[in-house]
């Protein structure tokens, strides 16, 4: 008695979509357009906000695997010519990890630069990158710096990152890339018309005249700035050696490198002033004596990074408009 009450609601169900046919495929499609949509909005682009978009920026970074890294093969494959042309008339270049991306995208750097008539580019990469990408990035576009900063955070590692690896090695890589970037044509126009149909994943998007990075803000895990002053005579002797071989092929005068060290959560400071006594250059990091902080505990919050780049203008301006001037 039982089994059957249960059951009859189900059989009148099923009785009614065998009747009523188009109903039943209708319910069905719909469940699998929802959840195609669904896999849609939360695994593509259309997970990341468009609303940073400009005539200037471009999305460099999507937080879901299907999309993630766009610059590195912005620059590989020259999809963004403006970006590399600008690369290649700056006067001043930032070398270095996302770290340095973050430290000097700030109202601090534009400034300087706007009051010393200047252009600058902040030729950094995500996923920790290094000399071993950026070298070949030089080689390609022959930058006119007059100026190199470069942040010595394991910048002259001999690794290849995931995305070097792709764009340096994956014969389908550019037709991706290629591909991400036709996404992002579609992405900005429906996103800014229809904004609650995409996501608010992490997303990074960066200039084309300057490669300053703008980000939309995440639940941020603040961590205090901290230091190692321990020494790995192994990392000092590898990473001195490939600066070595690096230095000597940028066309400038070595007073006109000038080699920092972002601050982080654990900075690695023993072993970035051992790798710049070996060099026999100064390591010039500004004198900010507490209070520099992390949002995520690897990138300096704005607040830090503003009060961190300025005072690293105030410390290294005055070579920096040496070397310029010199060499006009």
């Amino acid at each position: 008695m039982n089994k059957t009450a249960l059951r009859l609601p189900l059989k009148k169900h099923a009785q009614f979509f065998r009747s009523r046919p188009a109903i039943y495929i209708g319910v069905i499609l719909a469940a699998v357009l929802a959840t195609y949509a669904y896999k849609f909005r939360a695994e593509t682009i259309f997970a990341c906000t468009a609303s940073l978009y400009s005539s200037d920026r471009y999305l460099a970074y999507c937080n879901v695997a299907s999309y993630a890294d766009y610059e590195h093969g912005a620059f590989q494959f020259g999809l963004e010519p403006s970006a590399v042309d600008f690369t290649k008339k700056a006067e001043v270049l930032f070398l270095g990890n996302s770290r340095l991306q973050v430290a000097f995208s700030t109202a601090a750097t534009s400034d300087w630069f706007s009051a010393a008539s200047a252009r600058y580019y902040l030729l950094g990469f995500g996923y920790f990158e290094n000399v071993v990408f950026v070298e070949g990035i030089l080689c390609r576009i022959q930058p006119h710096a007059k100026v190199y900063v470069i942040n010595v955070d394991d910048f002259f590692a001999q690794w290849e990152t995931p995305p070097a690896k792709t764009v340096l090695h994956d014969p389908e890589a550019q037709n991706r890339y290629e591909t991400k970037r036709l996404w992002q044509r579609i992405h900005e126009p429906v996103c800014k018309r229809f904004p609650a149909l995409c996501g608010n994943s992490l997303v990074v998007f960066r200039s084309r005249e300057t490669g300053a990075y703008t980000r939309r803000a995440i639940k941020q895990q603040i961590t205090p700035v901290s230091y190692d002053q321990l020494v790995d005579p192994d990392v000092v002797k590898s990473h001195t050696a490939s600066a070595i071989d690096f230095l000597s092929h940028l066309p400038v005068d070595r007073k006109c490198v000038i080699f920092t060290m972002v601050p982080t959560v654990g900075t690695k400071t023993g072993n970035v002033n051992a790798i710049a006594a070996a060099l026999g250059d100064d390591l010039i990091t500004p004198d900010i004596p507490a209070g520099l902080q992390t949002f995520d505990g690897s990138h300096l919050d704005q607040a830090s990074a503003e009060r961190w780049s300025q005072a690293f203008f105030e410390t290294a301006g005055t070579r920096i408009r040496s070397c310029l001037t010199e060499q006009q």
